[in-house]
C-alpha cells in the first residue's frame, strides 16, 4: 500500500464527507482512479447489509419489520441497505412486493443510510419498471444480477445491463454474483451510461483488479463474500466496502473489521473476520435448510418468517436445535 494510499486512509476514518468535500483522494497504479471512493462516491464507502426480507405470518412483506432491521443495522454502523437481492429472496417477490421494500426501507432509513435497489428479473421489462420505481421512490443506486436462465450470450448481458442502466439517472451497480470477472471483456460494461460500479461475490481479487486498472473512471467496488471481507479490502486499490448476509446478524463484526482496515490494523481486521467467520460457517453451512438462515435474525430478537418456496420452512424442534447450538457458539447476541 503506497504512501498515497494510506494517507487517503486514514482520512477516511476522520470522515469520508471531509475528503469529499476537500476533494482530497489517492492515485492507485498506472494513474487509475483511486478504488476509495472520493468525490461523487466518497459517502458510499462502508458496510451494507444485504436485507433480508421479512415476512408475517400470512406470507406478507413485514413493513415493521424491515424498519426494525433498517434501525438495527444503522445503529450498529452500516453504511446502507441492498434491497431485493439474492439474501433478500428478490426474484421470490412480485414486483409491487419489491416496490414495497424500497418504499419500507426509504421510510425508515429518512435519508441516514445509503440504498442500493436491486432489481434483476428474468424479463428484462419488469427489471427497467423496478429501476424506475427505485429512483422515483428516492433509492440512491440500482443494480442487478446478468440475465436469469435466457439470455445467456454476452451481447444479451449487456443489452440488459444497457436497458436498465439507461432506465434512470441513478448510478448502476453491476452484480458478478457467479465470482467469475474477465477483465478484458467486461471493461465494455463500464462503458454503459451510468454503470459506475460492482458487487463482486467471488474470491478472485486478482481478476478484479485487473478490471479496475483499465477504467478510466471513478468507480465504487464492493466485495459480496462475506468470510472473505478482509481479503478483498487488502487489495487496496479496488474494494470499497462489502454488501452482504451475516451483516444482517452480526452488523457490528464487518463494521469493525472496515473501520480497522481503514485505519491499516489488517492484524486485527484479521482477528474479527475469524470470528465472523465462525458465525458465518454456523449460519450458512451447518444447517441444511435455506430458511435456518432467518432463524439467526429470530434468535437474535427479528423474526423474519421463513424463506419462501422452493426453500423449505424450518420445524420448531430444527429451530431449538438452532437456539442450543447459537448459544454455545456463543456469538450471535440477542436483542429481545
Amino acid at each position: 500500500m503506497n504512501t498515497d494510499r494510506r494517507t487517503f486512509i486514514k482520512a477516511s476514518v476522520a470522515g469520508v464527507a471531509a475528503i469529499a468535500s476537500s476533494g482530497a483522494a489517492s492515485a492507485s497504479v498506472q494513474g487509475a482512479p483511486s478504488a476509495a471512493p472520493g468525490g461523487a462516491f466518497a459517502d458510499m464507502a462502508g458496510v451494507y447489509t444485504a436485507l433480508f426480507t421479512p415476512y408475517t405470518a400470512d406470507n406478507r412483506v413485514n413493513e415493521e419489520m424491515v424498519e426494525r432491521l433498517v434501525e438495527y443495522g444503522l445503529s450498529n454502523g452500516v453504511r446502507g441497505f441492498y434491497l431485493t437481492g439474492g439474501t433478500g429472496e428478490g426474484l421470490l417477490l412480485s414486483k409491487e412486493e419489491r416496490k414495497q421494500v424500497y418504499r419500507t426501507a426509504a421510510r425508515a432509513a429518512r435519508g441516514r443510510a445509503k440504498l442500493i435497489a436491486h432489481v434483476g428479473c428474468v424479463n428484462t421489462d419488469d427489471a427497467v419498471e423496478l429501476a424506475r420505481a427505485a429512483a422515483d421512490i428516492g433509492c440512491d443506486w440500482v443494480s442487478s444480477i446478468p440475465p436469469v436462465y435466457y439470455g445467456q450470450k454476452p451481447d444479451d448481458v449487456f443489452n440488459h445491463y444497457r436497458r436498465i442502466s439507461e432506465a434512470t439517472d441513478l448510478p448502476f451497480l453491476i452484480y458478478a454474483a457467479n465470482g467469475v470477472v474477465n477483465p478484458e471483456k467486461d471493461v465494455r460494461f463500464f462503458k454503459l451510461r451510468n454503470v459506475k460500479g460492482m458487487k463482486y461475490t467471488g474470491t478472485t481479487f486478482y481478476d478484479v483488479q485487473r478490471l479496475r486498472r483499465r477504467l478510466d473512471k471513478e468507480t465504487f467496488f464492493v466485495s459480496g463474500s462475506d468470510q472473505h471481507f478482509v481479503g478483498a479490502l487488502a487489495f487496496g486499490d479496488v474494494f470499497s466496502g462489502s454488501i452482504g448476509t451475516l451483516q444482517n446478524v452480526i452488523p457490528a463484526h464487518f463494521v469493525k473489521i472496515w473501520k480497522l482496515a481503514l485505519a491499516n490494523d489488517f492484524r486485527a481486521a484479521a482477528q474479527v473476520q475469524a470470528e465472523a467467520n465462525r458465525a458465518v460457517e454456523f449460519v450458512c453451512h451447518t444447517f441444511p435448510k435455506q430458511s435456518l438462515r432467518k432463524a439467526a435474525m429470530r434468535y437474535i430478537g427479528f423474526d423474519c418468517g421463513m424463506f419462501r418456496p422452493p426453500h423449505e420452512p424450518y420445524t420448531e424442534a430444527e429451530y431449538a436445535d438452532f437456539c442450543a447450538k447459537a448459544d454455545k457458539l456463543g456469538i450471535l447476541k440477542k436483542n429481545a
